[in-house]
Formats: structure tokens, C-alpha cells, sequence
């Protein structure tokens, strides 16, 4: 009963079936029992994202960075939430940024990086922070 892992799995599982209300009572109940598993927080707020939750989704991403600072995938799913959800596309470079300076050459650095260059592609005009270098 003190196992956040079987949660995990079953948020997981609901998570890839579409089915996030299920999926966030899980994941929910992990956080629980492991408040500090950025992974779960993580994997929660891009639940929420898909609840259309996007000022929830935020939230429970501030709080897996508050756990995991350099956790990437957190910073790569609030740049998706930021654009997509909140239409703030100067927020969402900046968190793309991070992730390419953090970790250039990780599966979320490359997403970060072609992100940043569609961003770039489709609002040549946007502001300073996505005029930036993403190198």
C-alpha cells in the first residue's frame, strides 16, 4: 500500500490509452507516496495539458522543477504548454533554450532544437528570445 510504483504503472498505462482522468487520479496517488518522482509530476502535468488544464499543467510543472531544476523533460513540456496551450511563444524558446543548453544532445535537446527552428521557421518576426542562437 506504500508503493508508489504499482501507481505509476497504472497512470502510465491509462496515460497511453487516452485516458487521463484515470491517468492523474494515478498519478495523483504516486505523488502521494513519492512527492519527489519529477518524473510522475511531470507525466501528471502533461495530463493535465491534455485536459486542457493548461494553467494546471504549469503549475504541476513549476513543481517538478522545484524538485529536479535541470529536469529536461520538464522544460521541454512547458515550452509545448506554453506555446500550444498558453500561445506564449516567447516563453515557450526560453524553456526550449534551457533544455538545448542543458542537454544538447539528448532525445529532449534535439525536440528542444527542432521546436525552436519550426517556432522560428513559421514567426521569423517573433521577439528577442527566439532570435537567440539554439546551438
Amino acid at each position: 500500500p506504500a508503493n508508489a510504483t504499482p501507481r505509476t504503472q497504472l497512470g502510465n498505462l491509462y496515460f497511453d490509452a487516452e485516458r487521463y482522468d484515470e491517468a492523474i487520479r494515478w498519478y495523483q496517488q504516486a505523488l502521494q507516496l513519492d512527492p519527489t518522482n519529477a518524473d510522475v509530476s511531470t507525466d501528471l502535468g502533461v495530463s493535465y495539458y491534455y485536459r486542457n488544464q493548461p494553467d494546471r499543467a504549469l503549475a504541476q510543472f513549476r513543481r517538478s522543477l522545484e524538485i529536479d531544476p535541470k529536469h529536461t523533460k520538464t522544460m521541454l513540456n512547458e515550452g509545448i504548454v506554453l506555446a500550444f496551450g498558453k500561445q506564449d511563444l516567447d516563453g515557450a524558446a526560453e524553456a526550449w533554450q534551457r533544455v538545448v543548453q542543458l542537454a544538447p544532445d539528448s532525445p529532449e535537446g534535439k525536440a528542444a532544437r527542432r521546436a525552436l527552428e519550426s517556432m522560428k521557421a513559421a514567426h521569423p518576426n517573433l521577439g528577442a528570445t527566439t532570435q537567440g542562437s539554439s546551438n
